[in-house]
Formats: structure tokens, C-alpha cells, sequence
């Protein structure tokens, strides 16, 4: 395809997605009320394309990757989406009764009441991305139901056969005007992330999400940003070491570290960083006795990601940094059709090392020593905040200063991720790492437009009462004494 044809495509497809906006958006101003029984409705319908397809996704995602495990797949995407979706069907009826608020003196002692609703937002935009492409569009689309919105989805294109998936289950289990795909390169999703929206979320690179915020801001539309960054992990003197090196690596290794949420450098105390790397090899060693043909050892997604971890290894080379390559079967990996990389840990690195500038996602870990626990909180502290952060010790006093002296989107202690998959604990970052939340009745309260909502008694003549009404007076002058003080 030329670019004349191309440029033709790209614009039949903005004038489309145009076209479905404008057909959501008067499909759910004419349905008015969208009732619990209508978003318990959609939600059964994604639960159930999901459980029909599942095997099929699974195939989708490793077709995609080149080797994708058949268990992550179905672990993290699958029941991960399915789960969100259920725990929002199991209490949007809650989340969606209007919240009583007090009402200011003297209006409250006039009848006055104060109420909170929560209100659709519209047609929500949701942009995905690659590492987790099934799982990533679900698990916000979970909220967006359960707020009563309409969505219009863009997949990733580094994962097209997943995202063709995505596009015929929607299409099979909804009407275009509840949920529709398009799937498509960087120009679809430009175009798309330029649309009218009355919210949009994105997963994604912090660099893409400056761009996409761009676009928003020229229709003013509300943006989720769903971002990363490199999160660290403390482990404290008073930690079990073979326990959190376990959970550590177990974590790192999902997906092959590609994961917005994977471990990104670990700090040990001086003196444990030799055992430390001992059992980290002892872990993948037991995790994976081989690598290349090993199918539950994720690739790498695209050579461009291949090529950036490769990178990431040379420059410590270069560096003269040490390395621990963990080979277990000591495979040679030149001769490697699918891409994938051998877990490496990289040992004390400098921070100019590439590996300590941007979010690593693949299979190496830099782990850095430290003197006393406070450098940890420092180092952290001078970085831009991240993702996730993890500490792992018995020392309450290190957790509370880990936990107070630190930010993050999220946190967990003795362990790692694990606080993402608690559906009812907010999901997102702050600051470069994202911002808003999703999950949840905060991701319930994120679709949805909180609309304050005031009732005035009947026969009450307030505003004469209150002074606020022409000629003032004493009752005006009575009002402004009461609330002129300390």
C-alpha cells in the first residue's frame, strides 16, 4: 500500500470513528437512565465472551508474542478481566445510590438538602497496550460499564492478532453504539485519541502519554493515565531472604518483566547482596531448567523491544558493570527465532547506566547495595515517583517510614504486584507514573460525572431569609456577621 492509499484508509477511518462517537453518544442520551439491571446486562455479556473465547485469546496472545504461556495468559488476562468485571457487577447497585451530604446553616435547618449523584459520563475512549492486550482493555472496561458509559476501544497494534480477537468478541457480543474496536498503527490511534470524548483512559509509555494528553486537551477531554516507571524494591536487614528473593523473581519473571508493575531494581543490604544473587539464581533455575523451547518462558514482544534489552545489556558491558547471566541449561542464544533474553542481573550499576535511566520491562534486574536503610529512601526520593513500590522486612518502623516517606501508586509489603490484583484497591499511578485510578468503586467514581445536587423546600422564601435577596438589609447584614469571624 503506497502512502496515497494509506492516507486514504487513515482518513476513512477517522471519518468512522467519528461516525461511531456521534452514534454512542445519541444512543445514550436517548436511553436516558441506564439502570443497574443494563450494566449487570453488559457486564454478564464481556464475562461471557471472555469464558467462550478464552482458549482462543490465550492462542491469540501467543501468537503475538512468538511464546507466551498458556497459564499467564489465562492467570493474568482472562480471570483478571473476569474478576474485575464480577466485583463490579456485585456492588455497582451500591455504587450507584446517591450519597447524602450535610447542608450549610441555615439552609439545613430550612428544609435545604444536599445530595451526590452519580451520573454516566457518556462514551468513554479506552488505548491499550501490548503487554497485557486483552487484560488492559477489560479490566478499566469493568468500570466503565458498571458507570453505565458506552466505549469505544483501540488495541494495541505490536499484538494484531489479539487485537483482531478483541474486535470480532466485542462485535459478536455488543451493538456498536455499546462498545466498538478499531484496530490500527500509531495514525488510528493519533486520530482516535483526538475524538470528543467525555473521558478517555490510556495504558501506556510515559513519552505516548504525553501526546495523548495533547490531543485531549484540545477537546478538554479528562484523561486516565495509566503509565509505570522504574519501581523499586527495598529489602531490609530483617527480611527472610529466601522468602523475598522467591517473590521477588517470581514477580520479575511474569511475562519476562514486562509488566508495568515488575520490580525494577532491587536494593540489598552490602553484606546479603552475594547471597541475594545466589538464591535469585537459585529461584529461575527451579522456575525454568531451560529457556529457549522452554513454553512457559515469555518472548520478547517485537524485535524493537528485543533490540532495547539487548541495548540495556551492552551499555553494562561497556560500562564494565557485572553481570550474572542465569542459564540453567546453558543454552546458546544466537540461535534464538524467538527473541528471547535470559534473565540477568546487573550488580551494582551506575546511574547513568541505561539500565537505571528508563523502565526496563524485560527479564533484567539491576540490584544495588546499600549502608544504611535510609539511602534507600533517598535514592528513591530523588527519582521520578513510580508505579509500585516494594519493601520487604519485619522492622515496622522501616515499613511505616518506607510507606510515609516514599510515593507511589501503589505498595505492597512482603511481596510484589500484589496489590494489583485486589479488585478493590485503587489501581494508578502519580505523576509520571499516572494519574486518576481505576479499579474498584474508585474506578466506578473515575467513569462516572459526581454531580452535586442541592433541593430546596417548597413555600420557603430562602433566599429573602438569608439576606441574599434585593433590597438588602438586616437579614443580609445578620448573615454576613455570622460568617465574617474567626
Amino acid at each position: 500500500m503506497n502512502a496515497t492509499e494509506q492516507s486514504v484508509v487513515d482518513a476513512a477511518t477517522a471519518i468512522n470513528m467519528e461516525a461511531s462517537l456521534k452514534a454512542q453518544r445519541d444512543s445514550y442520551t436517548n436511553e436516558g437512565i441506564v439502570t443497574a439491571a443494563t450494566r449487570i446486562d453488559r457486564i454478564d455479556r464481556a464475562v461471557d465472551v471472555l469464558v467462550k473465547y478464552s482458549e482462543a485469546i490465550s492462542e491469540a496472545m501467543n501468537a503475538d508474542f512468538g511464546c507466551r504461556p498458556r497459564e499467564v495468559n489465562l492467570m493474568t488476562d482472562v480471570t483478571g478481566s473476569i474478576e474485575c468485571l464480577k466485583h463490579c457487577k456485585k456492588h455497582l447497585k451500591t455504587w450507584m445510590k446517591q450519597e447524602k451530604r450535610p447542608t450549610m446553616f441555615p439552609l439545613n435547618l430550612l428544609g435545604g438538602r444536599s445530595t451526590v449523584e452519580y451520573q454516566p459520563k457518556g462514551v468513554v475512549g479506552v488505548l491499550a497496550p501490548w503487554n497485557f492486550p486483552l487484560g488492559m482493555v477489560f479490566e478499566p472496561l469493568a468500570g466503565v460499564l458498571a458507570a453505565g458509559n458506552r466505549a469505544m476501544i483501540k488495541p494495541s497494534e505490536f499484538t494484531p492478532a489479539t487485537s483482531a480477537l478483541i474486535a470480532d468478541m466485542v462485535a459478536e457480543a455488543f451493538d456498536p453504539t455499546e462498545l466498538t474496536v478499531f484496530t490500527g498503527g500509531p495514525d488510528v490511534g493519533q486520530a482516535f485519541s483526538s475524538l470528543p470524548f467525555d473521558h478517555m483512559i490510556f495504558t501506556g509509555a510515559t513519552s505516548i502519554a504525553r501526546h495523548i494528553m495533547a490531543a485531549a486537551a484540545r477537546n478538554l477531554v479528562p484523561v486516565t493515565l495509566e503509565l509505570g516507571g522504574k519501581s523499586p524494591v527495598v529489602i531490609s536487614r530483617s527480611a527472610d531472604i529466601i522468602e523475598a528473593v522467591q517473590r521477588i523473581m517470581v514477580g520479575k519473571m511474569l511475562n519476562a518483566g514486562q509488566v508495568c508493575i515488575a520490580p525494577d531494581y532491587v536494593f540489598v543490604p552490602e553484606e546479603l547482596m552475594d547471597e541475594v544473587v545466589e538464591q535469585a539464581t537459585l529461584v529461575v533455575k527451579e522456575m525454568y531448567p531451560s529457556l529457549l523451547n522452554n513454553d512457559q518462558y515469555t518472548a520478547m514482544v517485537n524485535d524493537r523491544h528485543y533490540q532495547r534489552i539487548t541495548s540495556n545489556l551492552n551499555d553494562a558491558n561497556e560500562r564494565s558493570i557485572k553481570t550474572v547471566t542465569i542459564n540453567p541449561a546453558n543454552e546458546d542464544f544466537t540461535d534464538n527465532p524467538t527473541q528471547k533474553i535470559p534473565p540477568t542481573l546487573i550488580i551494582n550499576p551506575d546511574d547513568d547506566a541505561l539500565c537505571m535511566q528508563d523502565e526496563i520491562f524485560g527479564p533484567l534486574l539491576p540490584i544495588k547495595s546499600y549502608k544504611n536503610f535510609e539511602e534507600t529512601i533517598n535514592y528513591i526520593n530523588d527519582k521520578p515517583r513510580p508505579l509500585a513500590a516494594y519493601y520487604f522486612g519485619k522492622d515496622k518502623i522501616e515499613e511505616k517510614r518506607f510507606l510515609t516517606g516514599t510515593t507511589s501508586g501503589g505498595v505492597s509489603i512482603n511481596d510484589v504486584m500484589f496489590h494489583m490484583l485486589q479488585k478493590d484497591l485503587p489501581f494508578g499511578g502519580v505523576g509520571p507514573s499516572g494519574m486518576g485510578a481505576y479499579h474498584g468503586i474508585e474506578g466506578f467514581k473515575t467513569f462516572s460525572h459526581a454531580k452535586g445536587v442541592y433541593r430546596q423546600p417548597k413555600r420557603i422564601p430562602v433566599a429573602k431569609l438569608a439576606g441574599f435577596m434585593p433590597p438588602y438589609g438586616p437579614a443580609s447584614e445578620k448573615n454576613i456577621k455570622q460568617k465574617v469571624k474567626r
